[in-house]
């Protein structure tokens, strides 16, 4: 039961982690000079955007952080 919770801990963790850097990346793209008229819909789109990225890259290493440990049960 530790190990779920310490593996549930990781997952929020690094999808926070991943989220706050896309949000940090894409805001540098400046993407409310394009949409002008619409400057609180731009940003929404940063923090939707934001967020997609984000989950989407957090689950991309942390699927394969569990492939390469379960390598091991090749070996074996």
């Amino acid at each position: 039961m530790q190990t779920i919770g310490a593996q549930a801990l990781m997952t929020l963790i690094s999808h926070f982690v991943f989220i706050f850097v896309a949000f940090w990346s894409i805001q540098k793209l400046h993407i409310e000079n394009v949409m002008r008229l619409y400057p609180n819909q731009a940003r929404v789109l940063i923090v939707l955007l934001s967020v997609t990225v984000g989950y989407t890259c957090s689950e991309f290493f942390l699927n394969f952080i569990d492939n390469v440990r379960n390598l091991i049960f090749l070996v074996k």
